[in-house]
């Protein structure tokens, strides 16, 4: 497993290369919805009408970047874990590493809570506040141990739906603390999309992984072999419930056979089926890229996918802007218009994150490190 090093930590290049591949196709989607005018938005039973029929470049668009936000939390989890052992082994106390997560995790969800509620006029909480707090509760959660926080983790993806079902109804009133935990309100007071404890599970099963199979591995269960089988199993679950077509698919029911009615799935709130086929995807993606690295040291340093993916949070804040400011030269259109502007944008944004990362190598102990 290749790593890459800053001044004060290792990386591991295979967890930044799956987070830049995400943030990627993270940028296509906001692209689209800044420049698409047949954008589909249909992710959850609140946004879909039944017997919609989705054009095929249209629904592909939107589905591919469904892997970003569980690959956020997973990678998340796992690098919380690999910088707390790495943190640990440098002889930093235990108590300053909790408080720096916790800080660090109020910064990411006050991004939410404040500065993208400012711009879109009302409270609107996205996967930064899901991210932000799921870390603030891995302060207290990791205490538990791995195998604890694996389970604890599977509780939440597989039984969430069992209690959400139980305490809400589509198009329901939706009690604050419900939203803030559960379920999605698109009020018109607030909007509430990544509601945090499906997301904080996600996280669970990343830290889990990052403390028992990088951490501490094993001789024979090495890290690729871990998420190459878990991937599999994950997409075999996917199948067996999906087609089974009743607990699990929080609502959304298969209208018919084709592959768009099967992978049309809840992603507000992420229903199990929609988090079995995303982690299912990511493990297999990134045992494919801990395999490659490991056997062809394909990496390098500058690649742009590689610096994407080491400077998330810059890029993630930093391409709203560049999507804004593209406006002045791009009219909305089709999809070749969103897939030309994303490139647009990726290409500026390299040189811009490429710089950020060098100021944040020099300058370790900044409030930089909170980027």
């Amino acid at each position: 497993m290749i790593i890459e090093s800053d001044k004060t930590t290792q990386r591991v290049a295979a967890i930044d290369w799956m987070r830049g591949l995400a943030m990627i196709l993270m940028a296509l989607d906001h692209a689209s919805w800044f420049f698409n005018n047949q954008r589909i938005f249909a992710d959850s039973v609140l946004l879909y009408e039944p017997d919609t029929h989705f054009a095929a470049g249209q629904f592909f668009t939107r589905w591919i970047t469904h892997i970003c936000a569980p690959t956020f939390l997973f990678l998340a989890g796992a690098s919380i874990a690999i910088s707390n052992f790495q943190r640990q082994q440098q002889s930093v106390s235990g108590d300053v590493i909790e408080r720096e997560l916790l800080l660090r995790g109020a910064f990411i969800a006050l991004l939410d809570i404040v500065l993208f509620s400012l711009i879109g006029g009302k409270p609107v909480l996205q996967v930064l506040y899901a991210i932000g707090i799921s870390m603030m509760l891995m302060v207290y959660l990791q205490r538990l141990g791995a195998g604890a926080v694996f389970w604890l983790g599977v509780l939440i993806i597989a039984g969430g739906e069992f209690l959400l079902t139980a305490l809400w109804q589509p198009g329901g009133d939706v009690p604050l603390w419900l939203a803030l935990t559960f379920a999605p309100d698109f009020g018109d007071i607030y909007t509430i999309l990544y509601p945090a404890l499906p997301w904080l599970g996600m996280m669970m099963l990343g830290w889990a992984f990052g403390e028992h199979f990088i951490v501490h591995p094993s001789n024979y269960w090495q890290p690729q072999r871990v998420l190459m089988t878990a991937g599999w199993f994950a997409l075999t679950l996917f199948v067996i419930i999906r087609g089974y077509d009743g607990y699990g698919n929080m609502y959304m029911h298969l209208e018919g056979n084709t592959l768009i009615d099967w992978l049309h799935v809840s992603k507000y709130p992420p229903s199990l089926v929609y988090t079995l086929l995303e982690l299912g995807l990511m493990a297999i993606m990134l045992s494919l890229l801990i395999r490659l690295e490991s056997c062809y040291k394909i990496t390098h340093r500058n690649n742009p996918v590689l610096v994407f993916g080491q400077t998330a949070l810059f890029f993630y804040l930093t391409h709203f802007a560049v999507l804004a400011l593209l406006k002045l030269f791009f009219e909305r259109g089709d999809l070749t218009q969103t897939y030309m502007v994303t490139l647009v944008a990726l290409v500026i944004l390299y040189p811009v994150c490429r710089a950020y990362r060098t100021l944040k190598w020099q300058y370790p102990q900044s409030w930089l490190r909170f980027l």
